[in-house]
């Protein structure tokens, strides 16, 4: 059988390691500046900890993980047992909240934790979407403090800007659906309502035929569609929330606000980058406030490569009631995706072999692992050609690789006390120096 993977997932080699790497590098880097604290749950959770948080289609997505031995003959026999209990996790957040409730008298709170895992989703495989893939999460818990929500779209902004990508962060409030909710008069089908407005970055004012399809009143569906193409406005959404009396969507309005005019004391320019969508609903049900989305401004996919948003009381499934947070998700293989496609990835990059040592025999080589210690030590990265061949092939090994300088080492050489340092790609015989000179040219590049 031809060796293969199952769909939705990838292999990585070297070269896009090197490229992953970078980019969670570059996000931890940030978390970290913003005073998050790493944390890692297991790959699997107890089915019961993820059904039931990410809405009806989120339910269907979950990988399930089949019970093992006596259990399973069990669960064969009676089949009202259900064949599987526990599940691969579909997101980094649900876990965190079971992790706090689990953990919460050894937490000092506001508890701020960012956690870099894969997860996984039984999805459909198109491009920009797997089976298996990274986020890079940071949370806030504990606080209903609308600072916090400034702080991670700054926290958006500076890995952005680190990873030089141009993006759009999107903004709404669930309050606000909520109160289209109440304003149309489907506040018993506001979860429904809301999943499929979810789709309308995707298929545009088509969500009018899902509401029919979905059995909404033409007078509903023909309101939603004039709304959708002539009056998604803050404002004019704020006017009629006055008219009508309507609370919760004048708070979610205000709360739009206040997180934009914080933002703007240390950003002026805010409206550069941040979009106020009154259309943006985020399809997960465990969000009760600010939501976002962020859309690369270049590149072809459209898809969001970060997204997140308020949580009101996420632990309360877990028996901890009324602990507030708040999140962000980064995609980093969408992120990737985009990267690539721009050409933004730095053309060197960290971890790669800086300098290779070429093989002329057993005594040379006896020589250069010596040498090789000191290059090692002074931070550079370096290898010893490990078999004893000719120069060209181990040339075309360097060349290969990517290694921008090779470290020749003969006879004569070892009878001077000097290594010929050569660059590849470079028309000439190379240049004899100490290896304290070698070492300190190196550092230089």
């Amino acid at each position: 059988m031809k060796p293969s993977i199952p769909k939705g997932t990838r292999d990585f080699g070297p070269q896009e390691m090197l490229r992953r790497k970078y980019i969670f590098n570059t996000i931890e880097k940030v978390f970290q500046k913003y005073g998050y604290l790493p944390l890692e749950t297991p790959a699997m959770e107890h089915l019961e900890t993820l059904t039931g948080k990410y809405g009806e289609e989120g339910d269907r997505l979950i990988f399930k993980v089949l019970k093992r031995g006596a259990e399973l003959e069990r669960a064969l026999e009676d089949r009202s047992k259900g064949f599987a209990d526990e599940a691969l996790r579909y997101d980094l957040t649900v876990p965190f909240a079971r992790y706090v409730v689990q953990h919460q008298n050894e937490l000092v709170f506001p508890f701020k934790r960012y956690q870099i895992q894969p997860v996984w989703r039984a999805d459909r495989p198109q491009k920009g979407r797997y089976r298996e893939f990274y986020q890079c999460d940071a949370d806030v818990i504990g606080s209903t403090s609308l600072l916090s929500e400034v702080d991670l779209v700054l926290i958006m902004l500076d890995v952005f800007k680190a990873l030089g990508l141009a993006f759009k962060v999107h903004m709404n409030n669930r309050k606000v659906l909520q109160g289209l909710g109440e304003l149309w008069n489907i506040s018993d089908r506001i979860v429904e309502f809301v999943t499929i407005l979810d789709k309308f970055d995707k298929i545009g004012l088509s969500v009018v035929d899902e509401y029919r399809k979905a059995g909404f009143s033409e007078d509903l569906c023909n309101e939603v569609g004039h709304f959708l193409e002539h009056e998604r406005t803050e404002s004019g959404l704020k006017a009629r929330f006055e008219a009508k009396g309507i609370e919760v969507g004048l708070k979610g309005i205000g709360e739009i606000r206040f997180i934009k005019e914080q933002l703007r004391t240390v950003e002026p320019d805010v409206d550069a980058f941040l979009i106020i969508d009154i259309a943006l609903a985020r399809g997960l049900d465990y969000y009760t406030g600010a939501i976002f989305e962020v859309k690369a401004n270049e590149g072809t996919l459209q898809s969001s490569i970060c997204g997140g948003g308020r949580y009101d009381d996420l632990t309360g499934v877990f028996g901890l009631k009324g602990m507030s947070g708040v999140g962000i998700s980064f995609g980093a293989d969408r992120i990737y995706d985009v990267l690539l496609e721009t050409n933004k990835f730095p053309a060197e990059l960290g971890g790669s072999t800086q300098l290779l040592f070429a093989n002329f025999g057993e005594a040379e080589a006896m020589h250069c692992l010596k040498l090789l210690r000191q290059v090692r030590e002074a931070g550079i990265a370096a290898e010893i050609y490990p078999d004893a061949t000719k120069l060209p092939k181990q040339f075309t090994y360097a060349e290969k690789k990517g290694i921008p300088y090779v470290a020749i080492v003969g006879e004569s050489e070892m009878q001077q006390g000097v290594v010929t340092l050569k660059r590849m790609g470079a028309n000439e015989k190379g240049t004899a120096m100490p290896i304290e000179a070698l070492i300190q040219r190196l550092l230089q590049h």
